[in-house]
C-alpha cells in the first residue's frame, strides 16, 4: 500500500514576486519620509546656522541711522519709538514691527522703515498737521484732512483755533473724500447729497480753516481764537487780539473775505471810519458793523 500523496500547491507565476514587493514598499515608504524628515532638519538647522553667523556679524552692523520728516518729534524720540538705533545689526531687523511702532504714535501719519545694505538703517516718517481744536466735552486735536488723531493735552499747540458747537456725529458724518472724490457724473445725479456734505456745519468749519491757511488770508489761523457753530445761524470767529466777533454764517465764505479785506483797508485809509468789536457778514447784502464802545441801540453802521 502506497502512502497518501500530499496535495500539490499550485501557485501563479510571479505571485512571491508580488509578496516580496508588497513587503518592501511600507518599508520604502518609511524610508523616504525619515529621510524627508531628516532633511528638512538639516536643512532648517543650516538655515538657523546661517541666520544667526549673518544676525550676529559685524559687517552688517548699523554704521549709521538716517531719519527724516520729524517737526515736531526730535530724531532721538522717532529712534527710540521705533527702536531703532545704531549698532543694530540691519538684517535682524523687523521691518514692519518698526513700522507699525511709529504709526502707533499718535503724531506721526505716515512712516517707512528700510534698510541700506550692508550698514545704515533709514526712517522717514510724515507728521499729522494740526488745524484746530475740537471742544466735544474733551478736545481733540483735527488736522488738515478734519481727522481726528489725537486728544489736545496741555503739551500739544495752543495756538490753534478752538471750535465748539459740533457734535460727535458731525465729525463721524464728514467725509471729504465724499466730495473731493466723487465722480463727475455722480454729482450730477446726486446734486442734493453734494449740497448735503457741503453745507454741513463741519464742511462750513473746514472750509473757514482752509481759507486761514491761504497766504495773506484776511483771517489767517493764528489770528482765530475761536470758530463757534451755530446750527442755525452759521459760523461766528472771535478773531485778532482785540477778539473782535466777525459773523459769517453759512456758505460764500471767500466773498465774506473778500468784503472784510475791503472794509478793513478802507478804515485803515479813511481813519475817521470808527473801530469795531463786530461786523455782521451773514448777508452779503447788508453788511452790520457794531463800533467799539457804548452805542445807543440801533446805531449801527452798514456797509
Amino acid at each position: 500500500m502506497f502512502g497518501r500523496k500530499k496535495t500539490r500547491k499550485n501557485y501563479r507565476k510571479g505571485a512571491k514576486k508580488k509578496r516580496f514587493l508588497a513587503f518592501l514598499r511600507p518599508l520604502i515608504t518609511g524610508f523616504y519620509i525619515i529621510a524627508g524628515v531628516a532633511g528638512l532638519v538639516i536643512t532648517s538647522g543650516l538655515f538657523i546656522f546661517v541666520h544667526d553667523v549673518i544676525t550676529q556679524s559685524d559687517y552688517f552692523r548699523a554704521h549709521s541711522l538716517r531719519i527724516e520728516g520729524g517737526q515736531r518729534l526730535t530724531s532721538e524720540q522717532i529712534a527710540e519709538v521705533a527702536q531703532l538705533d545704531k549698532g543694530m545689526n540691519v538684517l535682524a531687523v523687523n521691518l514692519a514691527i518698526a513700522r507699525k511702532r511709529l504709526l502707533d504714535h499718535p503724531w506721526i501719519e505716515e512712516a517707512e522703515v528700510r534698510r541700506e545694505i550692508p550698514s545704515a538703517l533709514h526712517i522717514s516718517i510724515r507728521e499729522h498737521k494740526p488745524l484746530a481744536v475740537i471742544d466735544l466735552g474733551r478736545k481733540y486735536i483735527i488736522n488738515e484732512n478734519g481727522t481726528v488723531f489725537k486728544e489736545w493735552t496741555k503739551s500739544d499747540p495752543g495756538n490753534l483755533p478752538l471750535v465748539s458747537g459740533l457734535e460727535l456725529s458731525d465729525i463721524r458724518n464728514h467725509d471729504s473724500a465724499a466730495v473731493t472724490g466723487m465722480r463727475r457724473s455722480e454729482r450730477v445725479s446726486n446734486p442734493s447729497q453734494t449740497e448735503d456734505l457741503l453745507n454741513s456745519p463741519f464742511e462750513a468749519v473746514m472750509q473757514v480753516l482752509k481759507l486761514g491757511k491761504q497766504t495773506r488770508s484776511v483771517i489767517s489761523n493764528r489770528n482765530i481764537k475761536k470758530i463757534r457753530v451755530d446750527r442755525e445761524i452759521g459760523i461766528t470767529l472771535e478773531a485778532f487780539k482785540q477778539m473782535k466777533t466777525i459773523v459769517l454764517g453759512y456758505n460764500n465764505y471767500p466773498l465774506k473775505y473778500n468784503m472784510l479785506k475791503n472794509i478793513l483797508r478802507y478804515r485803515k485809509q479813511r481813519r475817521s471810519f470808527p473801530d469795531f468789536n463786530r461786523i455782521d457778514l451773514n448777508n452779503v447784502n447788508r453788511i452790520v458793523v457794531n463800533p467799539v464802545g457804548k452805542i445807543p441801540a440801533g446805531d449801527h453802521k452798514e456797509v
